[in-house]
């Protein structure tokens, strides 16, 4: 869920939606638990709640109010076996696209949340095999819609 940045001083969350792919890049201030609470409960407050009704997420210290999120959201908090990436595999996935963007040595605090919200667009607009070359938007527009 985190791409970690530059000497691990800075982060953005990512939250991918499981059926669509559609990737929500998320602008982090500091990687404490409270700071990704918040950041990624203001992001998915957009979606409505038929789309939104659980995340899974790694085992990081960065999820510890986990229960305040539940709460606040009204989703479930899953959480992966550790050393077990597989079962967030379009997870890991999406942020290995995302990487193509921002290397590993990437100091996410220089990095506006223009550019982040741009490549978010380009990774939602570009064809997927999975998704039988339609894009996340076209999918997700479609799970809105229904």
């Amino acid at each position: 869920m985190l791409g970690i940045g530059k000497d691990q001083k800075s982060a953005i969350g990512t939250i991918v939606e499981r059926t669509s792919r559609f990737v929500f890049i998320v602008p982090l201030k500091s990687r404490t638990a409270t700071e990704v609470r918040k950041a990624f409960a203001r992001e998915l407050s957009k979606l409505p709640q038929a789309v939104r009704l659980s995340l899974t997420h790694d085992n990081g210290l960065e999820m510890a109010q986990h229960k305040l999120f539940s709460k606040k959201t009204k989703m479930m908090v899953y959480f992966a076996h550790p050393y077990s990436s597989w079962e967030r595999g379009t997870n890991e996935n999406t942020n290995g696209l995302i990487r193509d963007f921002f290397p590993k040595d990437t100091d996410f605090r220089l990095v506006s949340r223009y550019k982040l919200k741009k490549v978010q667009d380009l990774l939602n607009e570009r064809p997927r095999k999975v998704l039988d070359w339609k894009t996340p938007k076209e999918v997700m527009n479609q799970l809105l819609s229904a």
